[in-house]
């Protein structure tokens, strides 16, 4: 009786670690899939202006000399605003991000980044066309970081035809919509909020 129960106990082992040998190699699999999918995923990612697509990245200087770097700012949602401070448009909408920007981007996890087109021919020197950004900024009493583009390199990568256009990148660094055209501050909240 002894050496039968013996005997069961050892079978019952036998199967209990093929078992477990079995439900750890189909573990292992299931990573291995998820690996490649992700792998794939991100391979299959584009640096484009469409929606699922990487933004071209750029550092540009702010109007208080610091740089910022889009890529740096993957792991909040940014609102990248391209204007010009001769724009109609974009005058209306500034009072709107403002206030979007004050009462909700900390909650949302938002960055504004409002790039000045500060090139053309509206352009009669550099240091003039500062001054005037600067002026805008303060009578808007803008606190959202302003950048400065005074080549138009990043408007001619972005492909700006039309001002203000506005893209929404989510906290993975991906472009999920493009607006031209003025906003008001319920649609940039609509807007982030969809970003989640």
């Amino acid at each position: 009786m002894k050496k039968k129960n013996i005997g069961l106990l050892v079978v019952i082992l036998l199967v209990v670690a093929m078992v477990g040998t079995y439900v750890r190699q189909q573990i292992d699999k299931e990573r291995e899939i998820e690996t490649a999918s992700l792998g794939k995923e991100m391979e299959e990612r584009t640096i484009g202006l469409k929606n699922g697509d990487t933004p071209p990245d750029f550092t540009l200087t702010s109007l208080d000399g610091e740089e910022v770097t889009l890529s740096s700012l993957r792991g909040k949602k940014v609102v990248l605003n391209f204007w010009a401070t001769w724009c109609p448009p974009c005058k209306a909408e500034m009072p709107h991000m403002q206030s979007y920007y004050e009462q909700y981007a900390k909650d949302d996890n938002v960055e504004i980044v409002a790039v000045n087109l500060t090139s053309g021919e509206r352009d009669l020197t550099a240091d003039g066309k500062i001054d005037t950004v600067m002026t805008f900024r303060d009578s808007f009493e803008l606190t959202f970081p302003i950048v400065l583009d005074p080549e138009n390199s990043v408007g001619s990568e972005y492909k700006i035809l039309t001002i203000p256009t506005t893209y929404f990148i989510d906290a993975n660094g991906y472009i999920q919509r493009a607006i031209r055209g003025p906003m008001d501050a319920d649609m940039l909240k609509t807007y982030v909020d969809a970003l989640d």
